[in-house]
């Protein structure tokens, strides 16, 4: 069970921020279905939450519903300190028991929109061995900025597992990190953003992996990481917008 409890809002909820809280409602909903599509999740596990733009609110995955059963109308509200905005939408419900972690996330990095946690499984057998992945693919490189760090060992329920992201993500280039015997957390300038890179370090878990079967991954020079970090970040695609920090 969560230990989340339910609070008095400390952000006035007129009609525009209702709008906001609606709209980021659905997409964290939706967002969901790319999780069940991309095999990231089994059951009821894994989450995805967002910040509402400009306020001091973000919505998150109820605990143990299944993946079908998901809807904007029961995606959690929740403060930034991890506490159900009572008499909000799907408010009966107990929020997932990531809520404490996501919300020490987003009160301690600013810049993040999202928060994703998967329990997919490379990214897993990587976490259960505590090893970083290393940068050895381009992919990774673009992506991450070099290897994907591994967080200390945390018990799920309180703030542990956000002190343990916060204290292994600050400075550092990934957008992911394994906490070691769980599984990976990822986050972006939104929701969605955090999904790409839930997505994406699963990708590269297997690849890296595989590479391991073969002997040992051969490393890319801190100077290319840095330039293809660069080039991917700020360069491709039709409108970028740089690294998350």
């Amino acid at each position: 069970m969560t230990d989340v409890k339910e609070t008095e809002p400390t952000h006035p909820i007129n009609d525009d921020v209702a709008d906001l809280i609606n709209r980021v409602r659905t997409e964290v909903s939706t967002l969901h279905a790319e999780l069940v599509r991309y095999n990231l999740v089994v059951w009821t596990g894994g989450n995805i939450s967002g910040r509402v733009p400009g306020t001091d609110y973000f919505v998150i995955k109820p605990s143990g519903v299944l993946y079908d059963d998901l809807a904007p109308e029961n995606m959690i509200l929740c403060t930034l300190d991890g506490q159900v905005v009572p008499g909000s939408l799907g408010s009966e419900r107990a929020p997932s028991s990531d809520t404490a972690a996501h919300a020490y996330v987003y009160r301690n990095m600013p810049e993040v929109g999202g928060v994703v946690h998967t329990h997919s499984p490379y990214a897993v057998a990587w976490a259960a061995h505590g090893e970083p992945i290393p940068c050895v693919t381009t992919a990774i490189a673009d992506e991450f900025g070099g290897e994907i760090p591994v967080g200390p060992f945390a018990i799920i329920g309180n703030d542990s597992i956000g002190r343990g992201i916060v204290e292994t993500l600050q400075g550092h280039r990934s957008r992911a990190v394994l906490m070691k015997n769980h599984g990976p957390f990822t986050i972006g300038k939104d929701a969605r953003d955090a999904v790409k890179a839930a997505v994406m370090v699963e990708d590269v878990a297997r690849s890296v992996l595989f590479s391991r079967q073969l002997g040992n991954p051969q490393a890319i020079a801190a100077d290319a990481i840095d330039s293809l970090f660069n080039r991917y970040q700020n360069v491709y695609g039709q409108d970028p917008t740089g690294a998350l920090n």
